[in-house]
C-alpha cells in the first residue's frame, strides 16, 4: 500500500476516534459521571471540544432542533466514512 494512502486513511480513523471520544465524554459530563472540577478532566474535555467543534458546528447549524438531542456526531461520522470510502474507491487505486 502506498504510504500516503495509508497516512490519509489513518488520519480519517483518528478523526473518527476523536469524535467518538468527544461524544462519550460529553455524555459523561452531562450525566454527572465525571467531575468537571478535576483539572485533568477539564483539560481532556476542552481539548476534545476544540478538536471537534470546528467540524460539528456547521452540521449543527443545518440540523433542525431535536429537543436537546444532538445527532451531529452521528452525521459527521457518516460523512467521514462516506468520504473515506469514496477516497479509497475513486482516488486510491490511481496511486498503486
Amino acid at each position: 500500500m502506498n504510504p500516503f494512502i495509508w497516512l490519509i486513511n489513518t488520519l480519517f480513523d483518528l478523526v473518527v476516534w476523536v469524535v467518538i471520544a468527544s461524544a462519550i465524554m460529553s455524555w459523561l459530563v452531562a450525566f454527572g459521571v465525571v467531575n468537571m472540577r478535576n483539572q485533568f478532566i477539564r483539560m481532556v474535555v476542552e481539548t476534545l471540544y476544540r478538536l471537534t467543534e470546528p467540524l460539528l458546528r456547521p452540521i449543527r447549524r443545518m440540523l433542525p432542533n431535536l429537543g436537546g438531542v444532538d445527532i451531529s456526531p452521528v452525521v459527521l461520522l457518516v460523512g467521514l466514512y462516506f468520504v473515506q470510502y469514496a477516497f479509497n474507491y475513486y482516488i486510491a487505486p490511481h496511486f498503486y
